[in-house]
């Protein structure tokens, strides 16, 4: 208890000491040391990983996107729930997979051809929710006549593109299918199974959401097959039409030019 004269009153006031207790300094302290202490302690596996990744796999590549990458590390760690074992796993997967793929070498001008069927292209603007997003026109892929390997190159290549455009405190992108017009010709199992598998192994946690706009009655049965390949990744799947698409996920002046009126 604290006890306190009323001036008005002239006599004692008592005021439970819980009311008078100024805040400590040592609560924000407290709250700060944690804050360290958990940075800290993620630098300090980021650094463990690093090590490990030089000594038992020194013949993978360092620099950007390489095994001394602390960044993509920490990445693979936050992925990996900070298991140290799994995520040298699985980034020695990704790097070795980032080489043999030459992702570094594609480029605009190594995609160009398949580009230009206009089958997947990166919107300029971001969604509401401040997102890249990965475009798909599924009535313009014919696996039949492309040639898959290409199709993989601009797949990779649009997802680094939509990635380097993420805003800063930004992790994840947003992949759009267009399904209007899709037919048999479009069915291409393989291909979405190569997708998912993409972003599961080697972008994992990057694809934050997937709308699958005006899906066909045709596209229910690929879907039921394809949905169990997909791990994980099949529930961050959705179905919605171009008008929930143009209300909730862009602004008029964001919406993507193929699904203006």
């Amino acid at each position: 208890m604290a006890i306190c004269t009323c001036h008005n009153l002239g006599r004692p006031l008592i005021v439970p000491l819980s009311l008078t207790k100024i805040p400590s300094r040592n609560c924000k302290f407290s709250v700060q040391s944690c804050s360290l202490s958990s940075n800290q302690s993620q630098k300090k596996l980021v650094v463990e990983v690093k090590e490990k990744l030089g000594r038992d796999y020194h013949s993978l590549p360092v620099g950007k996107n390489g095994r001394d990458d602390e960044e993509m590390i920490l990445w693979f760690l936050k992925d990996r729930k900070f298991s140290v074992d799994e995520a040298v796993s699985k980034l020695t997967k990704a790097i070795k997979w980032r080489a043999e793929f030459r992702v570094s070498e594609l480029s605009e001008e190594s995609v160009k051809s398949i580009a230009n069927t206009g089958k997947a292209y990166v919107h300029d603007s971001l969604d509401v929710y401040g997102r890249p997003v990965l475009m798909v026109v599924a009535s313009n892929h014919f696996p039949a006549v492309h040639d898959p390997i290409e199709n993989e190159k601009l797949c990779v290549f649009l997802i680094e593109k939509a990635l380097q455009k993420l805003p800063a405190g930004k992790e994840q992108i947003l992949g759009i299918f267009d399904l209007r017009g899709f037919s048999n010709e479009n069915a291409d199992l393989k291909f979405l199974t190569f997708l998912f598998n993409v972003f599961y192994y080697y972008y994992p946690s990057r694809l934050g959401q997937v709308l699958f706009v005006e899906a066909p009655f045709i596209f229910k049965p690929i879907w039921h097959v394809a949905k169990p390949l997909l791990r994980s990744y099949a529930s961050l799947a959705s179905f919605c039409s171009v008008e929930t698409l143009r209300k909730e996920y862009f602004t008029e002046e964001t919406l993507p030019t193929n699904f203006r009126e």
